[in-house]
């Protein structure tokens, strides 16, 4: 495979990250990767710093890295993602919280106001 020069892997519904070994192809001049499902960063490594046309990777949503505009996660983003999650199980347990409240206070309330009514007017 190291004699290759055009690839077309387009429209193949491949998925997961582009092969490592894809990028080991340096006589590679044509490659289309478009409409997959591939994800994770796109290689900037040998033939693959010459590719800079985005529309080979078009189509797949989970790509990130240059040429494409979606930049690619570093471990201090990932992090900060993982402190908003928690912020916001935080705020989902506080709705809970108030949710149970309203109900503690909501049964009696309701209770007394049907059998209050039913115990004014027997009498």
């Amino acid at each position: 495979m190291q004699g290759l020069e055009t690839l077309d892997l387009s429209c193949n519904c491949l998925l997961g990250p582009i092969p490592p070994n894809v990028s080991s192809i340096t006589s590679l001049n044509h490659l289309n990767l478009s409409h997959n499902l591939f994800s994770g960063p796109i290689p900037t490594i040998n033939q693959f710093l010459t590719f800079n046309d985005p529309s080979i990777y078009e189509g797949n949503l989970g790509l990130c890295g240059l040429p494409l505009s979606a930049d690619c996660c570093n471990p201090n983003d990932q992090n900060h993602k993982h402190v908003q999650d928690e912020e916001e199980d935080d705020e989902d347990g506080r709705y809970m919280t108030w949710f149970f409240i309203s109900m503690a206070m909501g049964f009696p309330v309701g209770f007394w106001a049907i059998c209050g009514n039913l115990a004014l007017n027997k009498s």
